[in-house]
């Protein structure tokens, strides 16, 4: 009896195998650098759409009561609940107290990004920790409460979006 020479085999050589892994390799050598860069780009989209919309909720604010822009002290609560012509926050009376303006935003949202990431207090004192915005009401201007060395990608600093 003659054994037969030319069986059939299944499954793959180790030069398959390597070039697999190879190939695999080159891909995540590609792509794993592109998905990091995304996690910071969303970060740098989250800061540009926090800012617009705290800045025109604060303009809707100045718009309905005469100019003034909300004080900082009271900021979140004239920002996020109901107001009078005066800036008097809701004391629970609601609409039939005379409380007819707002609420703007239904929460401060956090920093984004920075040193202050995560935090949603406001401050005067541009780089003060512990502080995700600094707001000026004189002029009701708002930004990323960083400091100028706290940059994005391409080396814009946050103050300044």
């Amino acid at each position: 009896m003659q054994k037969n020479l030319n069986r059939n085999r299944s499954g793959f050589s180790l030069i398959e195998l390597v070039i697999v892994v190879v190939i695999i390799g080159i891909i995540g050598a590609i792509a794993i650098p592109r998905m990091s860069r995304g996690t910071t780009g969303a970060a740098d989209s989250a800061l540009v759409s926090d800012l617009a919309t705290l800045r025109n909720a604060i303009d809707l604010y100045a718009a309905e009561h005469s100019g003034t822009f909300p004080t900082k002290a009271l900021f979140a609560d004239q920002m996020t609940k109901l107001t009078k012509a005066d800036g008097s926050v809701d004391d629970n009376t609601g609409k039939a107290g005379g409380f007819i303006y707002g609420p703007y935003l239904r929460k401060v949202p956090a920093l984004p990004v920075g040193t202050n990431k995560g935090e949603a207090g406001i401050t005067d004192t541009l780089g003060t920790a512990g502080f995700g915005w600094s707001y000026k009401q004189a002029t009701g201007e708002i930004q990323a409460n960083l400091n100028a060395l706290e940059t994005d990608e391409s080396g814009k600093a946050y103050k300044d979006f």
